[in-house]
């Protein structure tokens, strides 16, 4: 089971990364995530990924819920927060994302929501690293409200293996 939601990461990394990607390479998995790193263009993205623990409400058919964290340094993007909800969320709305007591707004499209900006990135990150757990609330375009939790239980390990495979500080 565990290696088939590695694959299943490694295949929604694939999805979303552009025609001229390679497939991923697995740097390792911590607990619950797994950390991955590809080539684009040439220039070496990584990311680190899990599946929700525990999801309830949203629509009755739902795809995979993930959070991802991903680095893209050749870019200048580093700690790129990215909530996958597995059905199409409302629009204009906000999810929310707590841990440690914190709560972090995120902006949302199509079946995605990303923290409005860098500075929340890296709260949002440093929180990951030092909490236990993450609970995400959205509202899907149809149904009730959902809400996915996530174990940060290797968190911190995952994203070390990104960051140094990306060269990140």
């Amino acid at each position: 089971m565990r290696s088939l939601s590695f694959l299943l990461l490694a295949g929604l990394a694939a999805l979303a990364a552009p025609a001229a990607a390679q497939a991923p390479t697995t740097l390792g998995s911590f607990e619950k995530w797994g950390a991955f790193s590809y080539q684009e263009q040439g220039k070496t993205v990584c990311y680190l990924a899990a599946q929700a623990s525990e999801s309830k409400g949203g629509p009755p058919k739902r795809g995979e819920v993930f959070l991802m964290v991903t680095h893209r340094p050749a870019q200048k993007a580093v700690d790129v927060v990215s909530f996958v909800a597995g059905y199409d969320l409302k629009a204009n709305s906000e999810a929310e994302a707590t841990v440690g007591g914190q709560v972090f707004k995120l902006f949302t499209k199509g079946d995605r929501a990303w923290a409005p900006d860098e500075k929340t990135d890296k709260a949002l990150v440093q929180a990951l690293v030092k909490g236990a757990t993450l609970a995400v609330k959205a509202a899907p375009a149809r149904g009730p409200e959902s809400t996915d939790s996530f174990s940060l239980n290797g968190f911190g390990k995952a994203h070390q293996a990104i960051s140094q495979a990306c060269s990140v500080k």
